[in-house]
């Protein structure tokens, strides 16, 4: 566990290379892999990538590719649909019940940005109704970090198992292998894909040490692998489109793994707000779980932003918040509750609002 931290993970003993022989000379007749998040000459504190123990190299997986069909998958600059400068909101989307699998099941609210030039995001619903079966994805596209509303899922990746409920997140790294399964029935969520820099902790500014989302609660899953010979598909989100080649193994075949550059899983009830007590309403920025950074200082790609479980009190005064237009726009969606802002109805779990 940890944010940021660097981990090394073994489900072999001794399959994690050391001193010289890393990574050229590996046990087990394993292949070395380095997943790369960002430029190799990055600076220390933002330079990401994982080694990657694995059975057989990701180059080996791959046959022809084809396209294939994204259903209401969309990527920025996404204009088919015009968007009125208005507020917006949407009820819950009903679980259909065809099968979908967790890819064919999301659906796009909304976009902004450009993902080829690796800036923006994208806000998807997601209906999932079975799990994937011999069916594996990828992201090239982005970063995904996924907001269950109703039903629990186990993401299968290349670093390990991770179970998520609702009130819980993962976030999905670009480039990350991984599969879906449903673990008690439909499952209906939110997506943010994150087309610009990686999702990081916020700067506390004046809170200083605590509150707010601690490192030691974001949880990295242990190395579990694969081997499996089955014939299977390949899906690969890269430059709006979706792809798929078939495969005759599972490409979660990693042994073992060390590095900063890894799937994770929040709980966000273990996030610990802060607020006013004498006057004032204070900025959401105080509600901010993760945040995509831009290249200028102080303003954000992306604002992962809670509004949790809490009790405010305020004696003799009421300050709810003012009225507001942004330089940043807000997609909102309910897991669980009421709203304190809009508790006059139109805004249940899994609904939405722009």
């Amino acid at each position: 566990s940890g944010f940021g931290n660097g981990f090394e993970t073994e489900a072999l003993p001794g399959a994690l290379p050391v001193g010289r022989n890393s990574p050229q000379r590996c046990p087990y007749g394993l292949y070395a892999e380095q997943l790369s998040g960002s430029p190799f000459t990055a600076p220390r504190t933002t330079n990401e990538r994982s080694w990657l123990y694995r059975i057989r190299p990701t180059v080996a997986h791959w046959n022809a590719f084809h396209k294939r069909d994204a259903r209401r998958w969309r990527t920025a600059p996404a204009a088919e649909v015009e968007m009125p400068p208005a507020p917006l909101r949407w009820d819950p989307v009903p679980i259909p019940d065809a099968p979908l699998s967790f890819i064919e099941g999301i659906h796009t609210m909304t976009t902004a940005g450009d993902a080829g030039a690796q800036a923006g995001m994208g806000a998807h619903l997601y209906l999932a109704t079975r799990s994937m079966q011999d069916e594996y994805f990828y992201n090239a596209d982005g970063e995904m970090l996924v907001v269950p509303q109703q039903g629990a899922l186990r993401f299968r990746t290349e670093f390990g198992l991770i179970a998520v409920e609702p009130g819980e997140i993962v976030v999905i790294p670009r480039g990350v292998k991984f599969a879906v399964e449903l673990l008690d029935g439909p499952a209906r969520g939110y997506v943010c894909e994150n087309y610009g820099g990686a999702f990081t902790l916020p700067e506390r500014g004046p809170i200083g040490a605590n509150c707010l989302a601690n490192q030691r609660d974001f949880l990295t899953p242990v190395a579990a692998y694969e081997d499996r010979e089955a014939p299977g598909t390949m899906l690969v989100k890269w430059g709006g489109a979706l792809w798929e080649a078939a495969i005759a193994h599972s490409p979660l075949d990693v042994v073992a793994w060390h590095g900063n550059y890894a799937p994770y899983k929040y709980d966000l009830r273990k996030f610990s707000p802060v607020g006013p007590i004498l006057f004032d309403h204070a900025d959401p920025s105080i509600f901010t779980v993760l945040t995509s950074p831009s290249e200028t200082p102080g303003t954000a790609n992306i604002d992962f932003v809670i509004f949790s479980d809490r009790w405010l009190v305020a004696e003799n005064t009421f300050r709810p918040p003012w009225y507001h237009l942004n330089v940043m726009s807000e997609f909102m969606g309910l897991v669980y509750g009421v709203y304190d802002a809009k508790t006059g109805g139109g805004f249940r779990p899994g609904g939405a609002s722009l």
